[in-house]
């Protein structure tokens, strides 16, 4: 019969093992790896943006001047076309009619002039010499002036039928883009009919609103017109296009609305940018950003390195001796991909950007490189 353990013998045994192993305890964890950045300080201009609207720097509905059937379309839509270039031909067959009858009767007022011209000169010295009644000559004279008044009359009718003609050669009034035409060859029309429409789009116009208070707060600081447009020179636009990317030209604001709109509080901003390959057409639509003032002496964080709990706000600070301290911060305006810190760091202190999850207050850590220690790399 095998003898069986008491506890008091097992307990033995396994102090007996554990006093054999040497005593060694477990090796605490290294402390975790992290990534800082160093809170830089400097005057940074503070943006806004706001949705634009593109359009045409002038557009011109293309009206003819005259009525009468379309004949030809000369350009092709959707091209650019230049001041004075024929867009269309109205048929001009009536109005060379006009035009020539319009000449005729020109020269029938001449030849009526002419012939009142030589009554008066003939008997001019004839009731001098009382040779016949001076009313005869007054009644001459009187024709005389009718006739010249004729002549008039009948050159302002040719000048006009001269007008008219030309007026079938429908032209563009501005140097642009042209679009779809809105007739057909064929088609009868008239003043009030609009054939097409042509946009000058280099430069082109980008409408944008701002709250009111934005207005006011800008021209507060510049009062005067002359500071005004210094400062408008010096607030460079950009136009951040549909698909995200910011477009190669800067434009500059042109003018503001004038007036309030009442029931959106906003006023209406025309800004002008450089087009110079026509990418940008009426119509179309993008952001504007500009800088509305600069924050002096910005203490500035990575977006990542700040942590938001219920409306509260913390990073998690690096100490000379590498041990962390969560801190909390106040934060201010967002610039890109960094944030303003208005309280709670100083220049030069180092966040942890990459391993915040890994960390907690009064721990080590070991810090590692990364590709830029800056908060603005």
């Amino acid at each position: 019969m095998k003898p069986r353990l008491t506890y008091p013998a097992l307990l033995s045994g396994l102090l007996l093992i554990v006093g054999c192993s040497g005593g060694k305890a477990a090796a605490p964890p290294p402390p975790p790896e992290v990534e800082v950045a160093t809170v830089v300080e400097r005057d940074t201009p503070i943006y806004s943006d706001w949705v634009a609207s593109l359009d045409g720097y002038v557009n011109a509905d293309i009206e003819p001047r005259v009525a009468g059937y379309i004949i030809k379309q000369n350009y092709r839509e959707g091209a650019l076309v230049r001041k004075g270039e024929v867009l269309f031909e109205v048929d001009p067959r009536p109005f060379k009619a006009a035009l020539d009858y319009a000449r005729a009767q020109l020269a029938q007022a001449e030849a009526q002039l002419g012939k009142a011209t030589l009554d008066v000169e003939r008997d001019t010295p004839l009731a001098e010499a009382r040779a016949i009644a001076k009313s005869q000559l007054d009644t001459e004279i009187q024709a005389k002036r009718g006739a010249e008044a004729s002549v008039l009359a009948a050159k302002a009718n040719v000048e006009q039928a001269e007008l008219n003609l030309e007026f079938t050669r429908v032209t563009s009034l501005v140097s642009g883009i042209a679009g779809i035409a809105r007739v057909q060859i064929g088609n009868l029309v008239g003043p009030s009919s609009i054939l097409t429409s042509v946009s000058q789009v280099d430069p082109i116009k980008a409408y944008f609103t701002v709250g009111e208070q934005v207005f006011v707060d800008f021209h507060r600081r510049f009062p005067t017109e002359a500071s005004v447009e210094e400062q408008r020179r010096r607030m460079p636009l950009q136009l951040i296009l549909g698909d995200g990317q910011v477009y190669e030209h800067t434009g500059r604001i042109s003018f503001a609305d004038r007036e309030v709109n009442a029931a959106t509080g906003t006023i209406r901003i025309g800004g002008v940018f450089p087009n110079p390959n026509n990418l940008l057409r009426p119509g179309g639509y993008g952001r504007v950003r500009l800088s509305v003032r600069t924050e002096p002496g910005a203490r500035l964080v990575p977006q990542r390195a700040v942590t938001e709990l219920q409306g509260s706000h913390q990073v998690a600070v690096v100490g000379s001796d590498n041990k962390v301290s969560i801190r909390p911060v106040t934060v201010g305006d967002r610039v890109g991909n960094l944030w303003i810190v208005t309280d709670g760091l100083k220049a030069g202190e180092r966040v942890i950007v990459e391993g915040l999850l890994k960390v907690r207050d009064g721990a080590a850590v070991h810090v590692v490189a990364r590709k830029s220690a800056q908060a603005g790399g």
